[in-house]
């Protein structure tokens, strides 16, 4: 994982793993590696790791299970939010950044559609 020096590391870790679990690479009830292991794979500090994942933990997308390890979240409403949130996040920084550019909200949807329609000729 390449990390982005402008955002907190730990920051970067949660949506890491959020994205995982979103195009499901870590499925609902599946475990995460060991605190440890995620902090050897990423190349961080330990204490890094578990800020992460105490955030998860705290949010209910991640469960601790004592003795076991944290687990993804089963609650598929949980999930689903999750990934309502880092869509509309996702649409607030184009909005906003189309908007910069004096692109009128007519414009914004048209462009998009376009790239869409376009997206689906080269994919085709």
């Amino acid at each position: 994982m390449k990390f982005d020096d402008k955002i907190p590391i730990y920051y970067q870790i949660k949506n890491y793993i959020y994205r995982e679990i979103i195009v499901g690479k870590l499925a609902p009830g599946d475990k995460l590696p060991a605190v440890r292991q995620l902090a050897v794979d990423l190349t961080v500090n330990v204490n890094t790791v578990q800020r992460a994942l105490s955030e998860l933990i705290s949010e209910k997308i991640i469960e601790p299970q004592r003795g076991k390890g944290n687990f993804v979240t089963e609650d598929k409403d949980t999930i689903e939010k999750l990934k309502k949130m880092l869509i509309t996040e996702q649409l607030q920084d184009l909005y906003e950044n189309l908007h910069k550019l004096n692109v009128s909200d007519e414009e914004i949807v048209n462009y998009l559609e376009n790239y869409i329609n376009e997206r689906k000729q080269v994919q085709s």
